[in-house]
């Protein structure tokens, strides 16, 4: 899909939790703002340690969460592992608007609903494992969650990587510096267009057996 003229890039990148795609990200962002924008969220769920209400999260009461709900005021919004998640719309719209690029770091429900929102905007990347192995041991790395909660995550990360037909782009993230710069190339070739090495590795990747990778890991 192509942005109409003038209007900034939503860029949506998603993976199973676990595979990295908070890292890219970041990455991405840092090397492009202020062109490129963060979406930051609203949630349910408590703040971790390191997290800054409006920086990583917006953090509110599910009351204040469903009140937001019920003047309309998400794009789009979900419960995940227990905690309700979503994005205004406002903010996002008036970036698009002013030729600023979005990206949102959210998993495929989220993407889906961006999508129906911002049809002709959007710019949809998948992050996947390099196996399943690798994915169960970046969730018990973290050494912040319980068994049960790494477990309940491990379920609805194989869930997640279900849905990888949805996205234009797959990345397999074996290593952080490639990984990073397939995604730039992607980031630059959707909101430029003008660079031939840029495009190449573009190609290459999708080339590259991606998608015969998302189907491995699913069973299929």
């Amino acid at each position: 899909m192509m942005a109409a003229v003038n209007r900034g890039v939503l860029a949506i990148v998603s993976s199973p939790s676990g595979a990295g795609k908070t890292t890219l990200t970041q990455r991405l962002l840092k090397e492009f703002a202020p062109r490129l924008e963060f979406s930051v969220s609203y949630t349910t769920r408590n703040p971790r340690a390191n997290e800054i209400d409006g920086q990583a999260y917006h953090f509110v009461t599910p009351e204040q969460f469903e009140e937001m709900v019920q003047k309309r005021e998400f794009a789009e919004h979900a419960f995940v592992h227990g905690n309700r998640y979503g994005t205004a719309k406002a903010p996002v719209e008036s970036a698009l608007a002013a030729s600023h690029d979005v990206i949102f770091d959210v998993d495929w429900q989220g993407g889906a609903n961006l999508t129906a929102v911002w049809p002709d905007d959007v710019l949809k990347i998948f992050i996947l494992p390099p196996d399943i192995e690798s994915l169960r041991r970046r969730l018990e790395g973290r050494g912040t969650d319980k068994p049960e909660v790494i477990e309940r995550r491990y379920r609805n990360a194989i869930e997640e990587l279900e849905h990888f037909g949805e996205y234009e782009h797959l990345i397999i993230n074996d290593d952080v510096d490639r990984a990073y710069t397939i995604l730039r190339a992607i980031y630059l070739t959707r909101r430029d267009g003008t660079d031939p090495a840029l495009r190449a590795i573009v190609e290459q990747n999708a080339a590259s057996g991606v998608q015969e990778h998302a189907k491995r890991l699913i069973g299929r």
